[in-house]
């Protein structure tokens, strides 16, 4: 330990148990120890408390947040903040070391944002390219990854990039149809996986549906040559199965695994049911993957058997996620299925444990402290709920005041929640929001 960190924790072991009771008692050897490691934990605990990347550390979706508020007052929570300039677009924040990053808009450019994520106030923006147009909304979509000393992410006109985390400034840039990709109907809006050395993308097409990118140099590590459908929506998700490492990802019709080393792929699900979009991040739990899309496609369970041979657990139409994503808590997956409701569902075989249609809209949903966080789409209001497989038990809620002016009219509020260090950050297109629930 150096000497700087020497004193942090010597600071916080007289702050733990008071300047007075230090003349009082002599600390024992064990007892100096014991408040060593609890400082060190601490320490650890708080670092472990920010949000990198789309869904939170693990892709997830879940906050390792403990201690909120168990019910919110009528008019909800505190508002610390907002900010009234991130431009248009529907990007969700990477928040490390007290900093805000999303992906916005500024004049004709697509911007890379941070802000004082305690303030709200701007810390420097940076331009990263064009503007996507499109009928439901402009702007990027998919969420920044933060990785050490630099931000990635991708726009929805398709470049991926690297800038720094001190003042924005451009490290390199890729373009997806330099890939061999093309843009998707509502435009490229996966999110970044940042792993080791490489930056994951997908940008469809001949060379290969994934790429590796290198993180210092945004050069290509190897691309799907395996694979070569086109991307749809979802974004990369790293996981073990059955001891070793694989990337999987999915697209209009399949889902797939692949070596992390050489992009081979392991194993091909190509008998997914889905349509026009497909959307929510797969949802991994020791060697099972579960999926889920809208427009009428459902949901679907594999396990991934020794050999790397594909084994369906069950597919059905029980939850039909469009873009808001589910979260798992145990043995359970949460999220609103379209035409049923917020639905609670037995990941073992797949059958509704409950569902909720008439108390709240449709949304996007995340998970922290045993609660879930979601907002309603259509109507901008924000509840949180018990994750309990008792049934639909609403804890608090409020809506968003104000909403944009900018958002398209067949735009809505599909910005995921954050939760992080006591605060749940909301978005909607150039209007983030800070709330207080610790």
């Amino acid at each position: 330990m150096n000497a700087s960190s020497q004193f942090v924790v010597g600071t916080r072991i007289t702050a733990i148990i008071g300047i007075s009771d230090m003349k009082k008692h002599t600390l024992t050897r064990s007892g100096a120890m014991i408040l060593l490691m609890a400082a060190l934990l601490s320490q650890q605990a708080e670092a472990e408390s920010d949000w990198p990347q789309w869904r939170g550390i693990n892709r997830d979706g879940h906050s390792s947040e403990e201690g909120l508020l168990d019910t919110w007052p009528e008019s909800g929570p505190e508002k610390i903040w907002i900010f009234e300039n991130a431009g248009k677009g529907y990007s969700s924040p990477a928040i490390v070391d007290g900093k805000y990053y999303t992906l916005g808009t500024r004049g004709d450019s697509s911007i890379l944002l941070c802000l004082d994520a305690n303030t709200g106030e701007e810390q420097w923006a940076s331009e990263i390219g064009g503007i996507l147009g499109n009928g439901w909304g402009d702007g990027p979509r998919g969420n920044p990854a933060v990785d050490g000393e630099f931000v990635y992410g991708l726009t929805g006109e398709g470049i991926a990039f690297a800038a720094s985390v001190t003042d924005g400034s451009i490290k390199w840039k890729t373009s997806m149809t330099d890939l061999g990709g093309s843009a998707p109907t509502w435009g490229f809006s996966e999110s970044v996986l940042v792993d080791g050395d490489k930056v994951l993308v997908t940008p469809g097409g001949d060379k290969g549906t994934v790429a590796a990118l290198n993180k210092s140099t945004g050069t290509v590590i190897w691309q799907s040559k395996d694979i070569t459908e086109p991307a749809h929506y979802s974004s990369v998700v790293a996981a073990e199965i059955n001891g070793s490492k694989q990337y999987i990802q999915r697209n209009e019709k399949s889902i797939f695994g692949l070596n992390p080393e050489n992009g081979a792929l392991l194993w091909h699900d190509n008998d997914f049911p889905g349509r026009t979009a497909v959307i929510p991040t797969p949802v991994v739990f020791g060697n099972r993957i579960f999926v889920t899309a809208g427009y009428g496609a459902g949901c679907k369970a594999i396990e991934i058997e020794p050999g790397n041979k594909v084994k369906e657990i069950y597919s059905n139409r029980t939850m039909k996620n469009h873009h808001g994503g589910v979260v798992r808590l145990g043995g359970h997956v949460f999220g609103y299925s379209d035409g049923v409701g917020w639905l609670c569902q037995n990941l073992a075989d797949g059958e509704e444990v409950w569902s909720e249609r008439r108390a709240l809209g449709k949304g996007a949903v995340a998970l922290a402290d045993g609660k879930l966080f979601c907002v309603d789409e259509a109507k901008g209001t924000v509840a949180m709920l018990a994750a309990s497989t008792e049934g639909f038990k609403q804890l608090g809620s409020f809506t968003l005041d104000p909403q944009s002016d900018i958002r398209s009219s067949r735009g809505k509020i599909w910005t995921h929640p954050v939760i992080v260090n006591g605060k749940l950050y909301l978005r909607d297109q150039n209007l983030i929001y800070c709330y207080k629930v610790k």
